[in-house]
């Protein structure tokens, strides 16, 4: 697909400026790095548009300063681009996993996938970060039949982007773009730890 465009255009009744402006539901899963750093990256570019953006962080530590989170409040609350909302639904249960039961953990992702609905429904936001959303399905947490009629039938012009690895299949099968992160090399190869700036 040199330059953006398509290999092939589709007998679907549709313009090409309707095909073109359709919102996407976006899937980065993968065994390797850089799923979240991608999606965010796409936040910047929903920023720049002027869209207000909603970010919904589960499975991180809710204590985890993220560098992304930083800038995108920062950028969020100035004069140019379009508002940016943080919400951490990490609060009490983590990947660390050192507060509540799993049921505490799984009500919690509940509430959380709720208030995406909601969202959803309202049409918040214009761009939406559902990041290590994956792990919710993974752990059966969340009804996958509900998440997919929520994500099919959202109203508007609504982009998603969904991170986490061992992305559901019927999460892969609905979605319009499905990237898979893979190693080819890593510095924690060669016994190198995490490091400000790169992995926060």
């Amino acid at each position: 697909m040199p330059q953006g465009v398509p290999t092939a255009v589709p007998d679907d009744g549709l313009t090409t400026r309707q095909r073109r402006n359709r919102p996407l539901l976006v899937v980065h899963t993968g065994e390797m790095k850089g799923k979240s750093t991608a999606a965010f990256g796409m936040a910047l570019r929903a920023w720049n548009q002027g869209w207000p953006v909603g970010v919904f962080q589960f499975v991180k530590s809710a204590k985890w300063k993220v560098g992304e989170e930083t800038a995108l409040k920062v950028l969020g609350a100035s004069d140019e681009g379009g508002p940016v909302t943080w919400h951490k639904m990490g609060e009490g249960w983590s990947w660390t996993r050192k507060q509540g039961t799993d049921e505490d953990h799984a009500a919690n992702a509940r509430e959380g996938w709720e208030q995406i609905k909601r969202d959803l429904v309202a049409e918040t936001y214009r761009f939406y970060v559902l990041d290590e959303f994956t792990y919710l399905l993974k752990w059966g947490w969340l009804d996958i039949d509900d998440v997919v009629a929520a994500l099919t039938n959202r109203p508007g012009q609504q982009h998603v982007v969904i991170t986490g690895r061992d992305a559901h299949p019927r999460l892969v099968e609905i979605a319009d773009l499905v990237l898979e992160t893979t190693k080819v090399k890593h510095p924690m190869d060669a016994g190198q730890k995490g490091q400000r700036g790169i992995e926060w």
